[in-house]
């Protein structure tokens, strides 16, 4: 990790900003395939898109690494559930056989 303070203008600011921002929608992607995956499990075991007590817990987990970091805690649930919310209907698609 680079340390802030070595960060000598705002070009190379933004530059290592658009850098991490490219390895968060890699990670994003990894994400995305983990669903498809988990679609595919899902279908052939009969269970559904949504489970809710896993909904809760990957929102809690999110919340407590947030705020592990430093960062607020409430935020990070917030922006987790939505994420949940889209990988549901992704899966949602999976199941039904409407692929993307």
């Amino acid at each position: 990790m680079t340390r802030t303070d070595d960060i000598p203008d705002m070009p190379a600011l933004r530059a290592r900003i658009d850098a991490l921002d490219a390895q968060l929608i890699a990670l994003f992607a990894e994400r995305s395939a983990l669903i498809d995956r988990a679609a595919r499990i899902k279908a052939e075991r009969g269970l559904p898109a949504r489970i809710d007590w896993r909904v809760e817990e990957v929102v809690a987990n999110a919340r407590r690494n947030a705020a592990d970091a430093g960062l607020d805690g409430a935020l990070f649930a917030q922006i987790w559930r939505q994420l949940v919310d889209a990988a549901i209907d992704q899966e949602e698609r999976h199941l039904n056989g409407d692929r993307p």
